[in-house]
Parts: structure tokens; sequence; C-alpha cells
């Protein structure tokens, strides 16, 4: 996949990108946007099959221009059926809100949108142009536009040395490679992408990834619904959990790594004990416990809990402590401590949760009945931090200027 030809592809829509990221926090914070910064926004999203399974229940989403979001959950969580939602494949049985300024279901609207189903199908006696054209005829570009833009696509995509080839005989690589092609065909100003780099390799997952960062710097809003985590950390600006058709935390990368975060402190014995292994273990938790940074029982040190960790240290032969703290003041004591026991300081750093962390915690939070991090309907209710209630204020003095009211019509089965 190249970028040859890639600037000409996509005209930059107008809107100026809301802020209001927050900073890490306990419990969930939701940016507060203006309503003309918002390329989708909808609450209180409601689904339910067939033999009462219930896909979705309550379901709130914003996402502004100029942003990649991701939906992370398991199998089954109702992930592609909020995407389906959105673009009226199915209909929800409640719900609230706009696409692109316009009431979800708004016919017209979707010519704005570009899709990409999980399990998409093209007929496999054409070729990577001919899918192209057919599905730009269907989305109202006049020839000449297609007869231009095809060629910049299929480069774009990487498919120049197979374009000539029937579907056929194209791997699922290529085949999500066409998929992402046929999505960009109109231009879109939003991007719904499921699953979309499912059976590509590597190369071609580092290509799709540079291609969405150049959307999303066109102000293009980009939903990515995914169970592969590396992808939503190396690409996405914000994220949401789904399990069991909630929506049970949302924020950046950082907000959603930010608990459990930890100073490693790796430190090998003193040479004169003779220590190793087990032995070394055994002294390290005698010289911390029942010590801690928050206070021993003769001096105040600190605020931190100090114990041995473990995970295995980088360092061979090394035993790692775990100090519950990102402040470099709260380190300190435990480093003195450990030096004055002399024991030798091989690595020190910070740690934070990995998404896969956070994932997990979600998972075994909501099997353990306990209720989702983030209030699922009714507009923003959800919980607001100092920093971004901060421009509250200024949000809402602009969804008035633009003639916002508030409030969200209510769609009851959408069409």
């Amino acid at each position: 996949m190249t970028d040859t030809g890639s600037s000409n592809l996509f005209a930059d829509s107008v809107g100026d990108r809301a802020d209001g990221t927050g900073s890490p926090r306990s419990t969930v914070a939701r940016p507060i946007y203006a309503a003309r910064d918002l390329a989708i926004d909808v609450a209180d999203v409601h689904k339910t099959y067939r033999g009462k399974i219930k896909a979705l229940r309550g379901v709130h989403l914003r996402v502004p221009r100029g942003e990649i979001f991701g939906l992370l959950g398991p199998n089954g969580a109702g992930k592609s059926t909020l995407v389906k939602v959105l673009m009226t494949v199915i209909n929800a049985d409640r719900a609230s809100g706009h696409m692109l300024g316009q009431p979800i279901g708004d016919k017209p609207t979707l010519a704005r949108v570009g899709y990409l189903p999980e399990h998409h199908r093209f007929p496999d006696y054409l070729t990577a142009e001919q899918v192209i054209h057919f599905f730009g005829t269907m989305s109202g570009i006049d020839r000449i536009t297609r007869r231009r833009r095809v060629p910049e696509l299929i480069e774009l995509v990487g498919l120049a040395g197979a374009r000539g080839k029937k579907v056929r005989q194209y791997s699922k690589g290529m085949r999500q490679r066409l998929g992402l092609a046929q999505a960009l065909i109109n231009d879109p100003e939003v991007l719904l992408l499921d699953e979309p780099t499912d059976g590509v390799d590597p190369e071609g997952r580092r290509d799709i990834r540079t291609l969405l960062l150049e959307l999303r710097a066109r102000q293009k809003a980009i939903v990515i619904n995914t169970h592969i985590l590396a992808e939503l950390e190396l690409v996405c600006d914000r994220a949401a959990i789904i399990y069991d058709g909630q929506l049970h935390d949302e924020g950046t990368m950082a907000q959603l790594t930010s608990f459990d975060l930890s100073y490693l402190v790796e430190a090998l014995p003193p040479l004169a004990a003779g220590l190793s292994g087990p032995a070394a273990e055994v002294a390290l938790d005698a010289l911390l416990l029942p010590q801690t940074v928050a206070g021993g029982p003769s001096e105040q040190m600190g605020k931190a809990i100090a114990r041995r960790a473990d995970s295995a240290a980088s360092t061979p032969g090394a035993t790692q402590v775990r100090v519950s703290s990102t402040a470099p003041d709260d380190v300190q004591p435990v480093i003195d401590r450990l030096r004055h026991a002399g024991w030798r300081i091989t690595r020190v750093h910070c740690q934070r949760p990995t998404l896969e962390d956070a994932f997990m915690r979600v998972i075994d939070r909501a099997k353990g009945g306990d209720p989702p991090m983030i209030q699922q309907a009714g507009g923003d209710s959800g919980v607001v931090s100092p920093s971004v209630e901060a421009g509250a204020a200024d949000a809402r003095l602009a969804d008035s200027a633009h003639g916002g009211t508030g409030t969200l019509p209510t769609i009851g089965g959408i069409q």
C-alpha cells in the first residue's frame, strides 16, 4: 500500500476539532463537544433480537470529526449491532441522536458515510476495479469522477499489482484491502470499519494504520470495531469497552489504563549476603514488609505501598519491587531503603496497565455483577472530570450559537 496520489482523494471537511480529552481519572469522564464538531451523537440505543437476545441496552456514543474511535469488546458484545444500527442495516428498538447533523436513518446522509462490514462479499467474477466502480455507481458517483478515483484507490490500498485479477483469486487480506477501497469511493465524512485488519498481514496492518491517520488529519470521523487490542492502542484517540450490550468504560488510551499505576524498582541482593532466588525474595520481604513507603513502624516516608512484585525482572538475578505510585518523590524512600541495606539498583521505571488489562478489568467487573463505570443513557449524564467541565460553558454557548437545543429527538424503530 502506498500513499501515491492520496492527497487528491479526500477533500477537507469543515469543522474545528474539540479538545476535551481530560486527564487520567478513576471515574469515567466524557468529553463535552460543541454540536457542530460531532459527526456521531447517539444515545439510549436499544436492540433486542428474536429470542429476547438483548444486543444493545442503552448505549451512548459520541465521535467528533477528526477522531479515530475504537469499539472494543468480546464476540457478541454488541459492537457490530451498533454499527449496523448507524448504517440502518438493522432497526433499533429505541434510539435518539444524529449523524452528520441529521437524524439516524436519514438516507441522503448515508451517502456521506463509508462502511466496511465484517463479513463483506464481492462478486468473485469481478476485478478490483470493477468492484469499486460498481459501488461508486451505487453511491451516485459520476463516471468521470469514478475513472479518476478508482485507480487512485487501487494504488492507495496496495492492490495495483492485482488490479486485473478476479476477486476469487484474492486472499482474505487482499479482500480486506478491497473492502477498504470501496468504503472510500464516496470520499466519506464518516468511516465505519468493522474488523478492518482481520486477515491482513503485519505490513498491511501498518499501511492501513497510516491511511487512517491521514484520514483523521483530514477531519474524517472514523469508528473501528475490533477485538484486536494492539490495533486500538496504536491508532485510536479514544475507545469504548462494550460488554453484554452496555458501554462499560470510555476514554483515551491513557485514561482507560490509568488504574493501578506504579513504579517498578529492580535490585540485586547485597554481594556480601550471598543471596539468590527464594532466599533473596525472603530477605527483600523482610526489608519491605510490614514497612511501607507510607509508614513503617518508626517514621513516615511517603504515601505509596512498596511490595515485592511477582513479575520477572529484566536483569538476571534481580528482584522487583512495586511502588503503588507514579510520583517520583514516593519512590525515593524505597530506593534509599534498598541502598542502605546494600541492595544494588539496576533499573527503575514507571509502569501502567495495558489495554488488555483494562479490558479484562471491565469484563471481570461485569461478570462479578458490578454496574458499568459509565451511565448508559441520558445525554451528558456521565461523570465529568474538572478538566472537561472547565470547557463545558464554552461548548454550550457554541451549541446555542449554532441553533443547538441540547436535546435529541427520539427515533422509535429507525427507518
